[in-house]
């Protein structure tokens, strides 16, 4: 067993908040047109409310900490609190887009001990990224950026979401990841807004499509073990947790709500009106999040996929169950292995078509 594996463990065990996602703000200078958030300020919180905020975070044991946004340089205290969050002691991890750092700010950083910087890029190529995040040069900035960071020998991650219209671009992207010395991840999950709107769905990369992607030894690690069929469900898988949402993470927006997750709208409480350490032990919705395990799933109990399913309890609340299926994962999960998920079944079953036509008709959708 690894040592992360181990502190997950004893996290889990003494219902330590390990992990914690801020958003310090969701302004920001890029309009990607897949993006969940909107990006009005309706009163985010104050330097000050940060620092107690991260004080409160340090006496909850929490201790990878991830600051995000929006993009987060767009606070004028960005560095302000990164500093202090590290005299607390925390493993901070940082995403931006990098737009806004130099050769001073990527200093800064590597002075400050930042663990890591993720940074999202769409393509190789400027015309497709730029047009993604609607900001021109923006390419060209981030790529400066990451050099900076690396020449400071930050280690750097550079996130490639994956769309229509970035599609054929994966292959160019992981190619510039090494050539710029970072490390690379691929991720085709798009998510409805925040507020619920699923228009932004319509850039989500069709699963016939995906087979490719899946099957590449270049951008998966080992397809071999990620396309292979599920094992057998046993016991331990039944009476396993969903993911570490509200177990061993959760986030924060930057309003002061606390939520079980990015992907997980699901109000807890607000750190404006109660102690963090309250909202993580006692909100009931954080307590009824925690309580669920693979057997407690609606249909996904009994899908052969329970053990091995990305299935995102967020993605299911916003369909209108966290106990229930995420369509996407669910098409994933087939896409992967050829294997029909129950999620599937059910829904087609649902719509009167016999299991057997079922199978056929997906298969050909990935043929």
């Amino acid at each position: 067993m690894s040592l992360m594996q181990e502190l997950n463990q004893k996290a889990l065990r003494l219902g330590i908040p390990l992990s914690v996602h801020v958003d310090l703000t969701y302004r920001c200078n890029e309009r990607c047109e897949h993006c969940y958030l909107e990006h009005d300020d309706h009163g985010e919180m104050s330097t000050e409310e940060i620092r107690g905020l991260l004080d409160q975070l340090a006496e909850a044991g929490v201790f990878f900490l991830t600051l995000s946004g929006g993009e987060p340089l767009m606070r004028l205290d960005c560095f302000e609190i990164i500093e202090y969050a590290r005299a607390l002691g925390f493993n901070v991890k940082l995403k931006t887009n990098a737009v806004m750092i130099r050769e001073r700010e990527a200093r800064r950083l590597r002075e400050l001990g930042v663990e890591q910087v993720q940074i999202s890029v769409y393509s190789h190529r400027p015309e497709v990224h730029d047009a993604i995040t609607k900001l021109p040069g923006s390419l060209k900035r981030t790529t400066a950026a990451i050099r900076f960071l690396r020449s400071q020998e930050l280690k750097v991650t550079m996130a490639n979401v994956l769309m229509h219209s970035n599609y054929g671009d994966s292959e160019g992207v992981r190619a510039l990841a090494a050539e710029l010395g970072a490390r690379y991840t691929l991720d085709p999950t798009i998510t409805p807004m925040i507020d619920g709107d699923t228009s932004v769905l319509q850039y989500r990369v069709p699963g016939s499509e995906l087979g490719e992607v899946f099957h590449n030894p270049h951008l998966v690690d080992d397809v071999e073990s990620f396309c292979a069929p599920p094992p057998p469900v046993d016991d331990d898988v039944r009476e396993g947790l969903p993911c570490s949402a509200g177990h061993t993470s959760c986030y924060i927006n930057p309003y002061g709500e606390v939520y079980p997750c990015v992907q997980f709208p699901l109000a807890c409480g607000s750190v404006r009106n109660g102690k963090f350490v309250d909202i993580w032990e006692r909100s009931p919705q954080m307590v009824a999040v925690r309580s669920i395990r693979g057997k407690d799933l609606t249909t996904c109990s009994s899908c052969a996929h329970l053990g091995t399913c990305t299935r995102c309890p967020g993605l299911a609340y916003m369909e209108g169950n966290m106990r229930g299926p995420s369509s996407a994962d669910c098409e994933k999960s087939f896409i992967r292995t050829g294997i029909v998920t129950a999620g599937m079944m059910a829904r087609k079953n649902g719509s009167g078509r016999a299991r057997g036509l079922v199978q056929i008709e997906l298969l050909r959708a990935i043929a």
